[in-house]
């Protein structure tokens, strides 16, 4: 895990109960990922998804453990690290083209304000915002735009390592897909590293390289990390089409209904807690007789 992009290495978190002793969401927790990757992590409400994420943007300590970037340990927040929460956390008072140029000027001081806006509006542009609406403040936009303007926000910085937290969660459907295929397009063009947070299944198939998923806490790990075997580029219309869509989603439909809470609440005796892989492929001939039953047990739902 030493050479990986990413490396979260026996990250625990503990914390008071109120009642005079301490709760475990996690502990032990070790996963990796690669540069350019974009990583989707599922699991139910209070597992320690939320917390993953704000160790990582450097907006918490955990209690033990490490998280390393380009072999370097994170300690603190970073404009190396972009997060895009699902409040749109923009500033109320300024516009959206400066809501955008804010983060631009703290990442390139040297920059004139030409350049800075030009590199505000390119990344405004990428996710559909363009002409008189970019000066309007965030109260004037809405959910929709607000959202973009914190996508552009945070793509505009180039951070190494992009963090979103349901950053999709509070839209409607309609807004949600079109979003999706821009937050795509903008990163297959700038190759960054994505970590992002999600309760929903078919937006985790659509976006991701791999799931990483979490049993229910307390004692919570990541349990499993599922490549999915299906090409980019992707389109929400065509993806159902292939073979693997529902091998795949119906393993995680398992796992989230009735493995995440069989594992739930063991202690790690001390041991190093890293997902199992898990690939799921129709596309290949399994090799032997074993591996196609081990398949099989990997997509019981509804198979």
């Amino acid at each position: 895990m030493s050479n990986t992009f990413l490396s979260i290495e026996r990250l625990t978190q503990i914390f008071p109960d109120g009642a005079g002793g301490t709760l475990t969401v996690f502990e032990n927790a070790s996963f990796g990922i690669e540069k350019g990757e974009f990583v989707c992590i599922l699991g139910h409400s209070g597992c320690g998804k939320s917390t993953i994420m704000n160790i990582l943007a450097g907006l918490a300590e955990p209690t033990s453990g490490v998280v390393k970037m380009d072999g370097f340990e994170v300690s603190g927040p970073s404009l190396d690290r972009g997060v895009v929460f699902q409040n749109y956390s923009l500033l109320p008072w300024l516009s959206a083209l400066k809501n955008v140029t804010f983060g631009i000027k703290a990442r390139h001081p040297d920059w004139s304000k030409d350049r800075v806006e030009a590199h505000a509006r390119e990344f405004l542009a990428k996710v559909g915002l363009e002409g008189e609406v970019v000066h309007r403040k965030p109260s004037q936009l809405s959910g929709g735009m607000r959202q973009r303007v914190s996508i552009a926000r945070a793509f505009a910085n180039e951070p190494k390592l992009l963090l979103l937290d349901e950053p999709f969660g509070a839209l409607d459907a309609l807004t949600r897909g079109t979003i999706q295929e821009e937050l795509l397009k903008i990163w297959r063009g700038t190759n960054q590293t994505v970590f992002m947070i999600t309760h929903d299944i078919d937006e985790a198939i659509l976006l991701s390289d791999r799931i990483l998923l979490m049993t229910n806490g307390p004692h919570a790990r990541v349990a499993e990390s599922v490549d999915i075997t299906i090409p980019r580029p992707r389109n929400r219309t065509e993806i159902v089409e292939h073979p693997n869509y529902y091998a795949i989603r119906n393993h995680l439909v398992h796992f989230l209904g009735e493995r995440s809470k069989a594992l739930a609440g063991k202690a790690s005796g001390g041991e190093t807690q890293s997902p199992a892989t898990v690939r799921i492929d129709r596309t290949a001939p399994s090799a032997t007789e074993e591996d196609a039953e081990g398949e099989r047990r990997l997509r019981a739902v509804n198979d």
